[in-house]
């Protein structure tokens, strides 16, 4: 006999039950989004590995908030730029990829309405990972890794001065490839460098509010100490445009979205991407900060940056949140060629800090740069780590910090540096077995402990031949060779290039370099999240 009351009673059971799976599902994700930290990169443009005073103590003015920041975490001094330039370094940082996995080699710089983006579809971007995690994320300052613009007939446009006036900007925005189509919630961005490129405009979430319509005049700018106003190109601008106060209006966005996500919703994780001019060409401080040092307008530039790192972290401490954010500082490459020559000579001041090259060498003062991490109560304080490690390991050590094991399709050229981060790597033990880095003109370099082979001739990058570069030129001791190799132990300045002499180290290294670009990572497959197998060092 069919009893309803007593199927009344299972259909009640039934849903309470369900209601406490739908609660208790709730009070996880509460738990996970408490767990994961806010995460803020500050990404650095042009600035050379002695370009800090914590990392060089020579240097002619202080870095005062940055010291703070590396005194209060880690300070690696083996850290490296994917590129010796800054697109494909930028898409190092957010695919946690080498450049040779979106373009099969190289990648420039882009200028004027260049694109499509480096970041191709089906590419997972580090803030997409982040964004699955709950995290509302966005990127503010310079982008650079590609944009596709059209014009009125709708054909895409390539890069340089006359097509940025063909722009359509009905056809071209909302931008299908910008940054709020590759995982960024909110962003304000320009298309290439910001004070550089002949292509001025802002970009709020994928859109252009005011188009470039006026030819900009760069002798309408200061011009401090006669030529620092280099690179400043005659391109087109939208009117308003800001170019002496360009990084204070990315932090100020920044501080925005960081206060406003607070706001609305304190137990969600946030995801901000400060991305500076600072001290890309041409130097344009802000006035505020104009004659802030005694070493000239590149080191008030550098100045300008150490404080609006100083003003993030007095952020999260005034929203109560420093022990919950995870800070990190790093740079898209070495310092400009003009700028380390004119340091040089009129400060004394290396910012290659006596490594050979500069930005677009493969030597390391291409590629060597600042990388600093700070997190109160889980990354241990006054820790310089000499552990190798690339901007493409940033992706999967903040999948680490979330605890995501990411498939081996994504971010595969990416180690997990948590543990080094934490305090609980050994320091003789390499997390990475090797580093792949590429120069201005694609070409590759491999490391393997203190070994470093260049799969190509000469710098890599610049050409050391015409006059501003020859006094830095050294001497080739293997002319005839087709490759350079190194023992940065013995040789820290690459001025011994043993080629010949160590063949079966050169062949090595040869036969490394072709199986990790034929097998299409450089990375572990099966990575497992650190932070799920280790409680955090409070």
């Amino acid at each position: 006999m069919f009893d309803q009351t007593r199927v009344s009673k299972q259909v009640w059971l039934t849903g309470q039950l369900m209601c406490w799976i739908v609660v208790l599902l709730a009070m996880n994700g509460i738990c996970q989004a408490a767990d994961h930290p806010n995460i803020i990169i500050v990404y650095a443009d042009d600035l050379g590995f002695g370009d800090l005073s914590c990392y060089n103590s020579e240097a002619p003015y202080k870095t005062p908030r940055l010291d703070q920041m590396a005194a209060e975490g880690i300070r690696f001094t083996d850290a490296h730029s994917p590129s010796t330039i800054c697109s494909p370094s930028r898409y190092g940082l957010f695919s946690g990829q080498q450049i040779f996995r979106s373009t099969g080699r190289g990648g420039g710089a882009f200028e004027g309405p260049g694109g499509p983006s480096y970041l191709k579809p089906g590419t997972l971007t580090v803030a997409q990972m982040l964004q699955q995690e709950g995290y509302r994320t966005g990127v503010f300052g310079k982008w650079h890794v590609g944009l596709s613009w059209f014009d009125k007939d709708g054909k895409r446009l390539g890069g340089g001065f006359e097509n940025s006036l063909l722009i359509d900007y009905e056809k071209s925005t909302p931008l299908i490839d910008g940054p709020n189509t590759r995982g960024f919630d909110e962003s304000f961005v320009t298309p290439n460098c910001p004070n550089t490129d002949p292509l001025y405009v802002y970009i709020e979430n994928g859109m252009v509010a005011t188009p470039a319509s006026q030819r900009h005049d760069p002798k309408s700018l200061p011009n401090p100490g006669g030529k620092w106003r280099w690179d400043n190109d005659a391109g087109w601008m939208s009117p308003g445009y800001d170019f002496m106060n360009a990084d204070l209006l990315f932090f100020e966005k920044t501080k925005a979205f960081i206060t406003e996500h607070r706001q609305a919703t304190p137990d969600k994780p946030f995801f901000a991407v400060l991305s500076t001019q600072i001290a890309h060409a041409p130097v344009l401080p802000a006035e505020e900060f104009n004659g802030a040092t005694e070493a000239g307008p590149r080191a008030d530039f550098i100045w300008e940056l150490d404080v609006l790192v100083g003003r993030v972290l007095d952020l999260v401490k005034e929203l109560g949140i420093d022990e919950q954010t995870l800070v990190l500082f790093n740079s898209d490459n070495g310092a400009e060629t003009l700028h380390v020559n004119w340091m040089r000579h009129d400060h004394q001041h290396d910012p290659s800090d006596g490594w050979r090259g500069m930005k677009r060498d493969a030597w390391e003062g291409g590629h060597r740069v600042p990388f600093i991490a700070r997190w109160p109560g889980h990354i241990p304080s006054r820790q310089v780590s000499a552990q190798m490690t690339n901007t493409t390991d940033i992706f999967a050590t903040l999948a680490s910090v979330v605890g995501v094991s990411l498939p081996d399709s994504a971010a595969t050229d990416s180690f997990d540096m948590l543990p080094v981060m934490m305090g609980q790597q050994n320091e003789s033990q390499s997390i990475r077995p090797h580093l792949l880095t590429q120069s201005f003109r694609g070409e590759f370099q491999i490391r393997q402990g203190s070994w470093k082979y260049l799969d190509h001739q000469g710098s890599g990058g610049n050409n050391y031949d015409v006059k501003n570069m020859q006094e830095w030129a050294i001497p080739e001791k293997a002319p005839d060779a087709a490759g350079q190799l190194y023992n940065l132990d013995d040789d820290p300045g690459e001025t011994n290039n043993l080629y010949f002499t160590k063949e079966a180290k050169r062949k090595e290294l040869q036969a490394l370099l072709a199986k990790l670009k034929a097998s299409g990572r450089s990375a572990p497959k099966n990575r497992t999240p650190f932070r799920t197998l280790v409680p955090s060092a409070r």
